[in-house]
């Protein structure tokens, strides 16, 4: 790689095949590359994890995605450079044959529109291995059930059980937005490893989500987003198309109408700094001696989110080397004004945050240029060992793609070449990320959810009626307790104390293990008859404990940290897009309620704490945000079920008043459907085009407060009956999944499958089962 830096990475680097001695961690931080389980006296052991050392080699169902979750199998061609020999979902498949240059059609599988009703007669049938689902295997429905309830519930479970993977998982894609694809070839071009194959499939799919104003959106029906428009402009025109072509001249004039470069967030302009696009003069400063704040001190590491975190330390390496490669091309048909590219923007009032922040930016550049090299030099090493502890067994960082690519770049700009093995592994970790479509085109996955589809598949089988042992929920459970987490994570920080026990969300990411995904694996267990049922205890008792353990101290729970609240680092102008913190939250702190109430622990202190913050945090509309899903009708969805299981009356003001709203914003067509606008402007809270998932959550709420016979519920069914496919699935184009509220959205692809299903069974059969100690 030909770059030239301003900062020095003089004794920070490695040598091409060495890994330097990691010397740990700050005191405090209990993190380490070491896999085995914390003693605690009075808990189960925990299991060994040996059998899961080693990257992953294969990651999905054979073949590649088309519509609708459908798959084939990847045709024939030249790999590129970095692809490892796999064909499954999640894993780089072998590119397909060149298509022509030009716009490709979106992805049929976001179709709107209602899709055929579903013939009613159609019952259970075969799975791909040939069991039978029909009577020995799904409870028969109650007397008077409406007309096609059952036979839709029975479809959707067969094909539910025909996309369960042979190891017992499942994982539908996750796609979010352009922006991955783009900063996926610029790190390629960075590297020098971008081939032709990936260029062109990347392109391909690029090019088919472009809108017709020549812009791209973040989610299905958005606006037009200014960073993400140019970062695909400049990733096309890496793959060779010409600025004056139609399709790119109506990008780069929206561009530069919108304030072109200039006007981006953060991180597009470092990606464009990387080749000189944009000047690291004019971007934020970000200071590798970071990462010796202690815990204490505002602003250290651990004060932000765990996502932030690890994209932050990598980029304080990258920031103070400020590496330039020579530009393929120029880019000034992107800046409002040519002739002055870098306007001067005014300071906020200094009584201000974001004035005070502003100046101690300007601050830090000006340290920039006196920094000690001594102790610049020896923080970058510190980072460069932070980064790779982290790394996970299967190469990546976080079982995430943008900490893996920064911290890829950051370790190469510290002497890492691309035969070391931390590098080789994290490179081929992020090829895992790429879903190769029909028509050819790659999409990049921001992130795999398969613990997370996996439990909520499995609660969705069960609720619809499949018995408790059949062999694909045995499978599932096996498969899930194989994934429980038994090492210390950065949660330790905040709860140094805590004994380990929990699930993430992702095939590998034992650092940081999911709050969320813990309470509902513990549900799906519990909804599972294993054969050796003291396995499935101890694991259980572990995710409880740690559950537990992490509650913030106001009674709530967030996603990976206890109490990571702080409101500096927001404030800072590095930090412009996205949540960099990781507060409590309603849904995550209702689905541990709900799992605290089925496991008898209704009346403890700590589920009462839950509970009370819960009945504080309602809207004044009767609804709850959602921080993880699309938005009031999820949030709403998730706090009512685990109210009422934790013992709150259905007649509860609290759950009328959800009731109310909920009946409110129905839509005509018997749906429900949220637009992400609604996390911008209120006036969208509960509106949007109707959705399977969506639908599915307003129902769970409804049931579980009591109103299975009411108007709203039967249209809710109705809907889901009347707009299921002949196949047993739904079609969903719209992002209900929530990364960041609005900055970073996501279209799960189970989400249609899994909670549909679920409304389904309960309407069918009720509640699954009652809290763990009662009758």
């Amino acid at each position: 790689m030909t770059a030239t830096t301003d900062g020095s990475a003089e004794g920070a680097g490695a040598g091409s095949e060495s890994t330097p001695g990691a010397q740990g961690l700050p005191a405090g931080t209990g993190v380490g590359r070491a896999r085995g389980p914390a003693a605690e006296p009075g808990r189960p052991p925990a299991p060994s994890r040996a059998g899961r050392a080693g990257p992953r080699a294969e990651y999905g169902p054979p073949g590649t995605p088309g519509p609708q979750g459908a798959r084939s199998a990847p045709p024939a061609a030249e790999p590129g450079p970095l692809l490892p020999p796999a064909g499954r979902q999640g894993v780089a498949t072998m590119p397909p044959e060149a298509k022509p240059a030009g716009p490709a059609a979106p992805d049929t599988g976001r179709g709107g529109g209602r899709a055929r009703t579903a013939d009613p007669s159609a019952g259970p049938g075969l799975d791909r291995t040939g069991r039978t689902t029909a009577a020995a295997d799904l409870r028969r429905p109650p007397e008077g059930v409406r007309p096609g309830v059952y036979e839709a519930a029975a479809r959707a479970t067969r094909n539910l059980l025909e996309r369960q993977d042979p190891e017992g998982w499942w994982k539908g894609d996750l796609e979010t937005n352009v922006t991955m694809d783009a900063e996926d070839l610029l790190l390629r071009q960075f590297l020098g490893i971008r081939d032709e194959a990936t260029t062109r499939a990347a392109a391909l799919f690029i090019r088919g989500e472009q809108r017709d104003d020549g812009t791209w959106a973040t989610f299905h029906g958005g606006p037009p987003e200014l960073s993400a428009t140019i970062e695909a402009y400049v990733a096309l025109r890496l793959a060779g198309d010409a600025p004056d072509a139609p399709h790119m001249s109506r990008a780069s004039a929206w561009i530069r109408a919108h304030g072109g470069i200039a006007a981006a967030r953060v991180f597009t302009r470092i990606w464009l700094a990387l080749f000189g696009w944009w000047n690291w003069d004019h971007l934020p400063e970000l200071p590798p001696e970071l990462v010796f704040l202690p815990s204490w001190v505002p602003l250290n590491i651990y004060d932000f989110g765990c996502w932030a975190r690890q994209t932050i330390v990598p980029l304080t390496v990258v920031s103070a080397l400020r590496p330039v490669l020579p530009a393929p091309f120029a880019l000034d048909e992107l800046h409002a004004d040519a002739r002055n590219p870098h306007p001067v923007t005014g300071l906020a009032p200094l009584t201000s945050w974001d004035g005070a922040f502003q100046r101690m930016d300007r601050a830090l550049h000006v340290y920039r240029r006196f920094a000690p090299r001594r102790l610049r030099k020896a923080a970058m090493a510190t980072a460069g060992r932070w980064i790779i502890e982290r790394q996970e067994n299967d190469g990546c960082w976080g079982g995430i793609q943008p900490p893996a690519v920064y911290s890829v770049i950051a370790l190469h700009l510290l002497g890492y070449d691309l035969r070391h093995p931390v590098m080789r592994a994290g490179l081929e970790s992020l090829d895992r990320f790429a879903v190769w479509r029909e028509d050819g085109a790659r999409m990049i996955e921001a992130c795999q959810s398969p613990v997370w589809d996996t439990c909520l598949a499995a609660i969705a089988l069960a609720d619809a009626g499949l018995r408790p042992d059949h062999p694909a929920l045995v499978k599932a459970a096996d498969w899930m307790l194989g994934e429980e987490i038994v090492r210390t994570g950065d949660w330790a920080v905040r709860r140094p104390g805590l004994a380990p026990g929990g699930w993430a969300f992702e095939f590998h990411n034992d650092t940081y293990p999911d709050i969320d995904d813990t309470a509902e694996v513990v549900l799906a267990l519990r909804r599972i008859k294993h054969p050796d049922p003291a396995r499935v205890e101890a694991a259980i008792a572990r995710g409880v404990s740690w559950n537990l353990g992490m509650q913030s101290r106001n009674g709530a729970w967030g996603a990976f940290d206890a109490d990571n609240t702080s409101p500096f680092p927001n404030k800072l102008p590095f930090c412009d897009f996205g949540e960099v913190i990781d507060p409590p939250s309603a849904d995550v702190t209702a689905h541990v309620v709900e799992m605290l109430a089925f496991e008898g622990r209704a009346g403890d202190a700590r589920t009462r704490r839950g509970i009370a913050w819960l009945l504080a945090e309602q809207e004044p509309s009767g609804g709850w945000f959602g921080r993880w899903g699309t938005n009031y009708v999820y949030g709403t969805g998730s706090v009512v079920p685990a109210l009422v299981a934790a013992g709150i009356a259905p007649g509860h003001p609290a759950i009328r008043r959800a009731v109310r709203w909920l009946e409110s914003v129905q839509n005509e067509d018997g749906g429900w459907g949220e637009d992400q606008r609604s996390y911008k402007d209120p006036s969208w809270a509960g509106k949007g085009a109707s959705t399977a998932s969506q639908t599915a959550w307003a129902l769970m709420a409804l049931l579980s407060a009591g109103e299975r016979e009411g108007k709203a519920v039967e249209r809710g069914i109705a809907y889901l009956v009347e707009t299921q496919r002949e196949d047993g699935t739904w079609d969903e184009p719209y992002f209900t999944g929530t990364g960041f509220p609005w900055d970073f959205s996501i279209n799960y692809h189970l989400y249609r499958q899994v909670f549909p299903l679920t409304a389904l069974g309960r309407y069918l059969y009720g509640e699954p089962f009652s809290p763990a100690g009662e009758a």
